[in-house]
């Protein structure tokens, strides 16, 4: 019997009471309750055989798939806690969060010289170890980009994971539900989707995510696996909206979540067959997944020019607070700062930073700064209004610019760096401005490539400007403001970098490859119909250029593709 208040808890009362019900579906691969714990008592053993125990962080290189269920539940059977690894990060990066997690073993695929366990295809063998967890055992680990220059680890208990799936205000989940498994496995999502999906006694249906099929072809395939219940991040949730508004009719509950949600997207999706509910969704990963959930409906957008936050999830509170940690007054823009179960443990071996950032309330227990400006409404529902420091939302992803910064001032060639988000909703992309360092040997693609190989590709600058100086404001720190203003050059001017460059990198970053060749194929790459509507905008914001989905579907190559650009950046 599993300790009450921890995750596996969860999921084993659904192991005795309904056994037979399907709990993982996908690739082929149906599991039953009863046959995901003989599997995942199975790896526990086998990792508790490995010395892996309570206190241990395990990574979990798995692919998302009905075994890497298996995998993190067996991790949290033996007591350890797991430390999920984007698949498309860079082996620099995947190294440097080993090391710092103190990560001894993988499940899944080797990585970064650590030995790996396999997991396991059946039950049987070694029993899963008796092991005495706490709510407050950490359950998992995630990575977020770090102002330092090097990512941070968020240690999240059981207890948090408890808050978001037990008694979920924002999507109730019961038995009969499939809810669709599509999010990047260390992308925080997954947590939802995982654990609030078992801990409901539904299903966890692994598909692949809305930008690697067409939306018409994924809405049937979820239609065919019977899903009830999706996440989305906000800007696949906009790209889909603005082409097809009708896509998720099927659904019984959509929740989206990452950046500020659209307003006219959202209505475009309420007014051609909304789901049964469409959920705005915010919580920063320490807060565990989600903080505050607002229901879309004509009614509750009436008279609103921006879509709120919402309300506080269950066991949860959100205040707005002053510089001095006082209440504001309703209206009166704060930080946000929000308290409750849901709330991490702090930063992986970062005490001075975990102080800054989660501070006492009057009774001692936790509340996290987010950072995040907001106000409340009429009616009780928050809105956010902007940042108390430079971390950006990018395609759901949180970003700190520092981190972007100060990989790129380490790179030869490289004097001075500035890093800024350039406009909203789905054009929103990375821009950065490098002054070369004098007499060195520089350019823009050796910058990206150079970058590429220790952040993630959403981390890298879509579009470089090469600065002759760096502009100054009265204080004698560079201007941003004027630094963007330089991305809105007359067209007369000339482009900042090539044609080729401004493709290079929206492939890049759109179908997260290292490097190209003129004789790549679109399609042959991953490429899709939304994969292809994110690289025209980008074209366009880049070069200026009107460049239509079709375009960059249709080219045999990226040269030819170049070629077209090309061709219609002539007067």
């Amino acid at each position: 019997m599993e300790q009450a208040g921890t995750v596996p808890a969860l999921v084993e009362q659904w192991v005795r009471r309904t056994p037979e019900a399907e709990a993982v579906a996908g690739g082929g691969v149906r599991l039953s309750y009863a046959e995901l714990w003989r599997r995942s008592g199975r790896f526990a053993g086998e990792l508790a055989a490995a010395g892996v125990g309570r206190g241990d962080v395990v990574g979990v290189t798995q692919p998302r798939s009905p075994e890497l269920v298996v995998a993190v539940l067996g991790i949290l059977r033996a007591g350890a806690a797991y430390l999920p690894i984007d698949p498309q990060a860079p082996p620099g990066r995947v190294a440097t969060i080993l090391a710092d997690a103190g990560v001894r073993v993988v499940a899944g695929p080797p990585a970064a010289g650590r030995p790996s366990l396999p997991v396991p295809a059946a039950g049987g063998g070694p029993d899963a170890p008796s092991i005495a967890l706490t709510g407050e055992d950490v359950a998992y680990v995630c990575y977020t980009s770090g102002s330092t220059g090097t990512p941070k680890g968020v240690l999240v208990p059981h207890r948090a994971v408890r808050r978001l799936a037990v008694g979920a205000r924002f999507c109730t989940l019961e038995p009969g539900d499939r809810v669709a498994n599509t999010a990047n496995p260390a992308f925080d999502a997954t947590t939802f989707e995982l654990w609030n999906t078992l801990a409901g006694g539904a299903t966890v249906v692994v598909l692949p995510t809305v930008a690697e099929l067409p939306p018409p072809e994924w809405a049937r395939l979820a239609r065919a696996e019977r899903i009830s219940a999706a996440f989305l991040t906000t800007s696949l949730f906009h790209a889909v909206a603005r082409e097809h508004p009708a896509a998720f009719g099927f659904l019984d509950t959509l929740v989206v979540g990452g950046e500020q949600l659209d307003l006219g997207a959202v209505r475009a999706v309420l007014a051609h067959g909304a789901p049964g509910r469409l959920v705005n969704g915010y919580g920063p990963t320490e807060t565990t997944t989600f903080a505050a959930y607002f229901d879309c409906t004509p009614e509750s957008l009436a008279g609103l020019d921006r879509i709120p936050i919402g309300f506080p999830l269950q066991d949860t509170t959100l205040d707005v607070v002053g510089d001095g940690g006082e209440p504001v007054a309703p209206g009166e823009i704060g930080e946000l700062r929000v308290g409750g179960d849901g709330v991490a443990l702090g930063y992986l071996g970062r005490p001075e930073l975990t102080a800054e950032r989660f501070v006492p309330d009057e009774t001692g227990a936790p509340r996290y700064r987010t950072g995040d400006l907001a106000r409340a409404l009429p009616g009780g529902a928050l809105e956010l209004v902007g940042r108390r420091d430079r971390q950006v939302k990018l395609r759901g992803y949180r970003i700190e610019l520092e981190e972007i910064e100060k990989v790129a001032a380490a790179v030869d060639g490289v004097g001075a760096v500035f890093v800024e988000k350039a406009g909203d909703g789905p054009s929103a992309r990375l821009a950065g401005f490098v002054l070369p360092a004098p007499g060195g040997d520089f350019t823009t693609a050796a910058l990206s490539a150079a970058l590429g190989r220790v952040l993630p590709a959403y981390m890298v600058p879509s579009r470089w400007v090469v600065l002759d100086e760096v502009p100054l404001g009265p204080t004698g720190k560079a201007d941003r403001a004027a630094l963007l203003a330089l991305l809105d050059r007359p067209s007369g001017e000339p482009a900042a970098e090539p044609v080729e460059d401004v493709l290079e990198r929206a492939w890049r970053e759109v179908l997260g490859i290292s490097r190209t060749s003129a004789d790549a194929n679109f399609l042959d790459l991953g490429g899709n119909s939304i994969l292809a509507m994110q690289v025209a905008s980008r074209v366009r914001s880049g070069l200026g250029i009107v460049l239509e989905p079709a375009d960059v579907l249709l080219a045999e190559s990226f040269g030819e593709l170049a070629t077209r650009v090309r061709e219609r950046q002539r007067p």
